[in-house]
């Protein structure tokens, strides 16, 4: 098996860039993983107290189970996947049943922040973004499909989303074999990647 991880800022075009790669693949030959279904469970908190967490920090992700799913999937078994609602922001009590795959892709903002998943990734990929390109997207999408209010999206952004990518998730970059600019589809970056992978699995 070969594991992928693809990180970036928030908004960045980390899904644009994994369904490049997956569209490079043979059907069925890739699984895609989420960082954000492995936010802790906060069921113990209120919705209205859940909104107030800093999601944007490593310790807000259960990195504890995400290592012990990916270490699963690499053995050859099937896991249960999270599901998380970010209107609730919190898991759900569904899972997804995801199974082993040649090439299985875990992505999310934080997932290089972490020395025990970073070990396990073959590759390691970073999507870089104008930091106003980024905005704009967490705007829309936060005030469009997760129903925040634009105030509040634009406070949390300052206070919190910031702050906390120029902390952790930029500095991550260094861990990384890849960066891919902006999200704009990048040929050559793909290319390189499709390489490494059928290289891999050869």
């Amino acid at each position: 098996m070969l594991i992928i991880g693809i990180a970036g800022g928030t908004g960045c075009g980390k899904t644009t860039v994994v369904n490049q790669i997956i569209n490079e693949l043979p059907i069925g030959e890739v699984g895609v993983i989420s960082q954000d279904s492995y936010y802790n469970d906060l069921s113990h908190l209120t919705l209205q107290d859940r909104r107030k967490t800093n999601f944007d920090h490593p310790n807000s992700i259960d990195f504890e189970l995400l290592t012990q799913h990916l270490k699963d999937l690499r053995d050859g078994k099937s896991i249960q996947q999270p599901v998380y609602s970010f209107l609730e922001c919190n898991r759900t009590d569904e899972t997804v049943p995801t199974h082993p795959r040649k090439v299985m892709i875990v992505e999310g903002i934080l997932i290089l922040t972490n020395p025990e998943i970073r070990k396990m990734f073959d590759i390691k990929i970073f999507v870089h973004a104008d930091s106003d390109e980024r905005l704009i997207r967490r705007l829309k999408r936060d005030v469009n499909e997760r129903g925040w209010d634009l105030d509040e999206t634009i406070s949390k952004y300052q206070s919190i989303i910031k702050p906390m990518h120029e902390e952790f998730i930029e500095p991550s970059k260094e861990y990384s074999d890849i960066i891919i600019p902006n999200n704009k589809y990048n040929t050559v970056a793909v290319e390189i990647v499709k390489s490494i992978i059928n290289e891999k699995l050869v």
